[in-house]
């Protein structure tokens, strides 16, 4: 039994599944996997299942349907409360973008006082790997954007490669989060910064997808946009209290 959770969204990542699960199940430090699939065609959940029988800390939540990013990851927060044990439950993509190495780096970082820590890619400078150019450009200035409209000192205001300290989700009223695709990074962090909640930033290397399909779509981009406006406006009528 470990006391952090990982919790990798899944849909259609049958080249990468087997190998990010091996990957950080060889860790130094013994990490939980928690896989949300969406129902994937190709049979990603069925490489799950057969693996469980290996990995008795490797979980699956399988939903119908492509439900959205936001709402796997709510899923599994929802799931990792339920379970006591769990202090520190990550964020993670499924395709090697974030290097599972740095899920110990992460967790360092929440335990010596952080309350979120955020796998940056601009904190030092842009640490980026195999992305075009113009999609270096949209990530980085969408930061900007977010950091003008909202006001929070984030660098990676995008960034999904996260560890949350418990408190911090139990604090969070999730259901209230309302956006599915990257505005929900952004919303989770403004979030955790109005409840008072002490986050940093862990500067790590980006590399893109060598297998697999990105998920980004004009749709995704747009909700991020139009989504911060929103957010910061609904912002002014809420209360943020920790009692």
């Amino acid at each position: 039994m470990s006391d952090s959770l990982v919790i990798i969204p899944t849909f259609n990542e049958k080249e990468n599944i087997e190998k990010i699960i091996r990957k950080v199940f060889s860790l130094n430090y013994f990490f939980e996997i928690l896989i949300i699939d969406d129902g994937s065609p190709d049979g990603t959940a069925d490489i799950v299942k057969k693996l469980q029988l290996e990995y008795p800390a490797l979980h699956l939540e399988q939903r119908t349907g492509k439900l959205g990013l936001g709402t796997a990851y709510i899923h599994g927060f929802k799931w990792a409360l339920a379970r006591p044990q769990y202090a520190y439950i990550f964020e993670m993509d499924a395709d090697f973008s974030h290097s599972p190495e740095d899920l110990v780096r992460l967790r360092n970082a929440c335990v010596n006082g952080a309350d979120v820590a955020i796998g940056s890619r601009y904190i030092n400078g842009v640490n980026v790997v195999n992305w075009p150019m113009s999609r270096v450009l949209m990530s980085y200035f969408a930061s900007m954007y977010v950091r003008m409209i909202t006001r929070i000192n984030i660098q990676d205001a995008t960034a999904g490669f996260k560890c949350y300290t418990r408190k911090v989700l139990a604090t969070i009223p999730l259901d209230k989060i309302r956006f599915v695709g990257y505005a929900f990074q952004i919303e989770m962090k403004f979030t955790a910064l109005k409840y008072g909640f002490k986050v940093v930033e862990v500067p790590i290397i980006f590399t893109d997808r060598t297998e697999g399909v990105s998920k980004m779509s004009t749709r995704i981009f747009r909700e991020a946009f139009l989504g911060v406006i929103q957010m910061k406006v609904s912002s002014w009528f809420r209360k943020y209290d920790r009692s």
